[in-house]
């Protein structure tokens, strides 16, 4: 069996500017990097403004598992299984951060037959956006001590700084650090700390905004420090957010690239939805919208993470109304939820498959929550058996949810066809979108909903840390923001061993904080770090490049 990396390099790519001939764009619209990719220019987006939008399909998961889900296959081998049955469809989907690709996750272009390509460039530097937000957010950063160091006119107090460092790298030794040492000329020393780069404010603002102005306002707004009077201080105040401007202005445009089989494919932005709002860029969403007759995008982990932000903040913010909802599952990751080691998940076992497919109810139940269509998408692996097959159908059909079996890992798009009929199908019935909390509730009101509505907890607890954090947001006008709550993937609640459906657990809030210039309040739970470390045996190892600068061991 060929790996991911070996299918990709085996595949025939089609010059750029063929593939976005596919969808009308112009040559003299596109950015070229290269052959295979290319950057959608603001005369594009600007030409489409007043153009008809398309259908909207977001493709979610159940809780993620060691065994795995393959979303992003499914999104991938989705757009390549509406063209083999005659739609227009344009997939938008996340960057991927080096992070997970040097470490245990993995990349984020699919996999097998629905892969997005080039797949090495796409899980390595790609067009540089993660280079140029991790390079924004550490100015204001270097901007910021030297101010201090530079006399502190504004008297920025050193021990509240909120706006932290970034590295688009797992690298735990960074988390908490003291910085400016070795004497005056060396900066005040100080405690610091870094995260990744797709938990950064920064990373947030470039996938929210609508044009370069709303970028630059944004990043003024960026909330870095306090005084020691206490009065809050923005990163227009040190006058970083025209240089930060200037080093994103080629990062805020999407990304053009294509499937495995010469389909469309927008790439733009990156957050985590455990840790950030886990969500491609507004603007590669409108084009995709724009270019199609479908847009499929996904949101990252399950649909407690990230269709929950995808739904109650980028949808507010964008004014998307979506009209389908894709939930991929597969019969491993279920039974796995059940009770199953992840050594036997291939193994036919009916009664662990009806205890873990309660995660996969409480996923579709959340979703209809947001008055949307539901199809649910079986991930099929060749262990799967007709009799646990029978019983997820009948289940779903029990629920409410259409059901399609997905074979695009080893069939492409046309072991698609059936879940693109099946979403085409959905996109038809009637589709009332509604945000699941109001602007007008309070932060701990949006919080207790969705702990209470989506999760299933049963009451949600503070910690004296997260009551302070509270009311400073509180006395800087942030009441009434969304939320986006920083919570593990693996479980609907918030601690990562409680697998299925928990039911009677509480959610403790351990720290809050404000995004000013994204918009939108943090919320962190249980013990979520935003700054991961590489596992035992990093993905790293197996990585390296021939003689002939081929890479191999990418997946």
């Amino acid at each position: 069996m060929l790996s991911d990396i070996e299918i990709a390099q085996a595949a025939t790519l089609l010059p750029i500017k063929e593939v976005a001939a596919q969808i009308g764009i112009k040559e003299d619209e596109l950015e070229f990097y290269g052959k295979y990719k290319a950057k959608l220019s603001d005369e594009l987006a600007n030409r489409l403004e007043n153009e008809p939008d398309g259908k909207l399909v977001l493709v979610t998961a159940i809780n993620p598992t060691p065994a795995g889900e393959g979303k992003t296959t499914t999104s991938a081998g989705l757009g390549q299984a509406m063209a083999k049955i005659g739609k227009k469809a344009v997939i938008a989907l996340r960057e991927p951060s080096l992070g997970p690709v040097f470490g245990i996750k993995g990349g984020a272009a699919g996999g097998g037959y629905s892969q997005v390509l080039p797949m090495e460039d796409i899980n390595l530097h790609f067009t540089g956006d993660m280079h140029a937000i991790t390079s924004a957010n550490n100015l204001c950063c270097a901007m910021l001590d030297n101010h201090i160091q530079q006399g502190n006119v504004l008297g920025i107090d050193p021990r509240q700084i909120l706006i932290k460092r970034c590295l688009d790298m797992n690298d735990r030794a960074l988390r908490n650090i003291v910085v400016g040492l070795g004497g005056r000329v060396n900066g005040i020393p100080r405690e610091d700390h870094f995260i990744i780069t797709v938990a950064s404010e920064v990373m947030a603002i470039l996938c929210l905004a609508d044009d370069i102005s709303d970028l630059k306002k944004r990043l003024g707004n960026i909330l870095i420090a306090y005084t020691y009077a206490g009065e809050p201080v923005f990163a227009k105040d040190i006058k970083a957010d025209g240089a930060m401007t200037a080093l994103l202005k080629d990062a805020i445009k999407p990304n053009l690239v294509q499937t495995l089989e010469g389909t469309p494919a927008i790439m733009h932005g990156g957050p985590f939805a455990n840790i950030a709002h886990g969500c491609n860029s507004i603007r590669a969403t409108k084009l995709a919208l724009k270019l199609g007759d479908y847009c499929i995008t996904e949101a990252g982990f399950g649909s407690d993470l990230g269709a929950e932000k995808f739904f109650d903040i980028k949808c507010r913010y964008a004014g998307f109304k979506p009209s389908a909802v894709v939930i991929v599952a597969t019969c491993r990751a279920l039974k796995y939820n059940g009770g199953v080691p992840k050594a036997e998940v291939s193994a036919e076992n009916l009664e662990a498959l009806k205890n873990g497919i309660e995660n996969l109810g409480v996923h579709i139940d959340n979703m209809r929550k947001y008055n949307v269509p539901v199809v649910v998408a079986i991930n099929q692996f060749g262990t799967d058996t007709a009799e646990e097959l029978e019983f997820i159908e009948s289940y779903c059909k029990s629920k409410g949810a259409d059901f399609a079996l997905s074979n695009v890992f080893s069939k492409g798009g046309e072991g698609g066809t059936e879940l693109a009929k099946k979403v085409v199908e959905a996109c038809e019935k009637p589709s009332d979108f509604a945000p699941i909390y109001s602007d007008d509730l309070t932060i701990k009101e949006k919080v207790d909903k969705i702990a209470k509505t989506i999760y299933g907890a049963s009451r949600v607890n503070y910690t004296k840390a997260a009551e302070k954090a509270l009311k400073q947001i509180q006395a800087l006008g942030g009441e009434k923001l969304p939320v986006c709550i920083a919570k593990t993937q693996y479980s609907l609640s918030d601690d990562p061993t409680l697998l299925g459906a928990p039911k009677d657990f509480e959610i403790t809030v351990k720290n809050l904080t404000l995004s000013n210039g994204a918009g939108f309040v943090v919320v962190y739970t249980g013990d979520i770090m935003t700054m991961p470390g590489l596992p035992k045996v990093p993905s790293a190892e197996k990585i390296d490049v021939t003689e002939e600068g081929k890479i191999n061991g990418l997946f």
